[in-house]
């Protein structure tokens, strides 16, 4: 087949709808030869087998989403179908709604906290945090909480995908070690802490905890705004606006109090010196 024709073919969702498809179909028949370990996930294997076929191939990737559009297009309706399993748990849903309240809560509030000291334990300058801060919410949401706090969208974008991917590959095996079995308690989580692909993977266990699921990964957005606002704003990171880019952290950067001793101990060894302690 000649360069021309192939390029004219890649204009057609033929081809990135057969190589997608195609991928996860066999993918599939890996994680049931693996008898369904964590590591055989479906979802985290075929992103490395698609990525290693555009790789190889040499298809720019916008050439190849560009023929697969459809299937991104079919994320919408699969979301709105999450409605089903949702109105068939609504009574259980109202009889539980005050520890799903109380798990949704809890699970936004850690999944921030856990981001902004993993950034302070690498050593991340301030706008990598900011952009990590909200990699529990599903991408759309992300992006616009970090873009309005003064991270970068696209970073978020990728955490967000890989934070989806090590939750949908160990959170059920996690959940099964500590012996939880219910399918409301296993849905909040997944849902909670690794959005739409968690769902995704929950549904192929107990499509009732994908109610939980969906639900959570949809509340989850204003609490997460919420709580980064109130955390920031009493941590001063958004006192003056975001830092500059590559700001680095500083030892005190997320308690107040050892920034304040921080700059007194600067005081007493500018003075020692006979220099201006800094205003």
């Amino acid at each position: 087949m000649e360069e021309n024709e192939v390029t004219t073919l890649w204009t057609t969702p033929l081809p990135g709808l057969l190589i997608t498809v195609l991928a996860y179909v066999v993918i599939l028949r890996v994680q049931a030869a693996c008898k369904g370990h964590p590591l055989a996930n479906p979802v985290a294997l075929s992103i490395v087998a698609l990525a290693l076929f555009v790789g190889i191939t040499g298809v720019p990737y916008p050439t190849y989403f560009e023929s697969a559009r459809f299937l991104h297009f079919l994320l919408g309706p699969a979301t709105v179908a999450l409605a089903i399993p949702l109105a068939r748990e609504l009574p259980r849903l109202r009889a539980l709604f005050l520890p799903i309240l109380a798990g949704l809560l809890c699970g936004n509030l850690s999944a921030i906290l856990s981001a902004l000291w993993l950034g302070r334990i690498f050593g991340a300058n301030q706008q990598v945090a900011l952009s990590l801060a909200p990699k529990s919410v599903t991408t759309p949401i992300a992006m616009a909480i970090a873009d309005k706090i003064g991270g970068l969208p696209s970073l978020t974008a990728v955490l967000v995908i890989t934070t989806g991917v090590i939750g949908a590959v160990m959170g059920p095996w996690l959940l099964t070690k500590l012996r939880i079995t219910d399918a409301a308690t296993r849905g909040i989580a997944m849902g909670v802490s690794s959005h739409g692909l968690g769902t995704a993977r929950v549904y192929q266990e107990f499509s009732e905890a994908s109610a939980y699921s969906g639900l959570a990964m949809g509340l989850s957005g204003l609490p997460t705004a919420i709580f980064l606002l109130v955390l920031l704003t009493a941590l001063g990171l958004l006192a003056n606006g975001p830092s500059p880019l590559g700001t680095p952290y500083t030892p005190g950067l997320y308690f107040p109090s050892r920034q304040a001793a921080a700059i007194a101990t600067s005081g007493k060894d500018f003075a020692k010196t006979g220099a201006k302690a800094p205003h």
